[in-house]
């Protein structure tokens, strides 16, 4: 999510100035000022406010996390089930090596779903306990996300679409049901592209989860300035974190136990965002190497799949939230209306990660849509 990493280095910067400033404090602290007294003994005098502002700061550093959490997000009302369970290593295209998860009866119906950008497929706890009871659901990690490990092609658009490609083949050798998410949509849309006629014999419909069909820059908050700033700004920015990924990550983790990463996480959902939800996306976007996101930034900055859907026969169900930033609804409605056989879903008050924390909509959407491709 190019907006997340946006938020993400600017309160990078916060977090350094915090770490900044507790050491100036202690150590200013340490020093003291020495003074010499009327009989001419020297002292050193230590203003106690420094040390206890630093400790203050110390605090913030290792706990701030578990503090704004509370504010931030809502009460659970269901356990995001994050736990890793009937998966394996696949050999992938190009010396990729691809994890992946099966879940449900093996005569069912196939479910694939594609998380987005800085997840991995443990993102979709809600969506494997739903589903799997009516489906075969197989979830995997993208190439350069958790488990996961990219090949000769790197981490990029066109390889994730080709791997995705190899899983379906390995599957399955009836028709699927992809579901993807953000920059899983736009693997999606790729597939659809670079490899037209095996979508049309081995897809049976597509569900396309808050994800746009161009440059994100284009359909996120304020696109006149994100398209302006490309060049000089975000570009540059995702090329020396891929450069000083070792420093990126050390930032990034200092962000999570500070809060500072649940803050910038947090502009992704709306206002039904529970702590689980929350916690697990925070702790996913700074796992996940700063280094490989940066490049799956890049390739999406260069991507546009506009006629990816236009001539095809498999029906389309887009999903948007009506508060997402990160891929307005406007960008739901174009594929949707793109797509001969494309439908609309907006769902109310969902932000980006609406299928998290709307997952009953989003699942029972999905079901339903399954359900009637599957039979078509």
């Amino acid at each position: 999510m190019p907006l997340v990493l946006l938020t993400r280095f600017l309160t990078s910067l916060f977090s350094w100035l915090l770490l900044a400033a507790l050491i100036y404090l202690g150590w200013s602290w340490y020093e003291g000022e020495w003074l010499r007294m009327v009989d001419g003994d020297l002292i050193r005098v230590r203003e106690d406010w420094r040390l206890w502002t630093a400790l203050g700061l110390l605090a913030w550093s290792a706990f701030g996390g578990m503090i704004l959490k509370p504010f931030l997000s809502r009460p659970d009302r269901r356990h995001l089930n994050t736990d890793r369970s009937n998966g394996a290593q696949m050999e992938g295209i190009n010396g990729a090596s691809l994890y992946v998860e099966t879940h449900g009866p093996k005569a069912a119906p196939v479910l694939i779903l594609t998380h987005g950008w800085g997840l991995d497929s443990t993102i979709w706890g809600y969506a494997k306990e739903d589903l799997s009871a009516d489906y075969r659901v197989v979830v995997w990690d993208l190439p350069g996300m958790g488990l996961s490990k990219p090949g000769d092609d790197g981490v990029n658009l066109a390889a994730f679409a080709v791997n995705l490609k190899h899983l379906i083949e390995q599957m399955s050798y009836e028709k699927v049901v992809l579901v993807s998410h953000s920059i899983g949509g736009m693997t999606t849309q790729t597939l659809a592209r670079d490899y037209p006629a095996f979508y049309e014999a081995r897809v049976a419909g597509v569900v396309l989860l808050n994800t746009s069909y161009t440059n994100p820059l284009k359909t996120m908050i304020l696109p006149k300035l994100m398209l302006a700033l490309q060049k000089p700004l975000i570009e540059p920015m995702m090329v020396l974190t891929r450069w000083l990924t070792p420093l990126a990550w050390l930032s990034g983790w200092q962000s999570y136990f500070n809060g500072m990463s649940h803050l910038t996480n947090r502009i992704g959902f709306g206002s039904s965002v529970t702590h689980c939800q929350l916690e697990h996306t925070a702790l996913l976007s700074t796992r996940n190497s700063p280094g490989a996101q940066a490049l799956g930034n890049l390739s999406m900055f260069h991507w546009d799949a506009s006629q990816a859907l236009v001539d095809t026969s498999v029906p389309v169900l887009a999903i948007g939230g009506r508060v997402d930033l990160v891929t307005k609804v406007e960008a739901s409605e174009t594929i949707a209306s793109m797509a001969p056989h494309g439908s609309l879903l907006k769902v109310e008050d969902a932000n980006h990660m609406g299928f998290l924390e709307r997952f009953e909509d989003y699942n029972a959407a999905i079901s339903a849509f399954a359900e009637t491709s599957i039979v078509r």
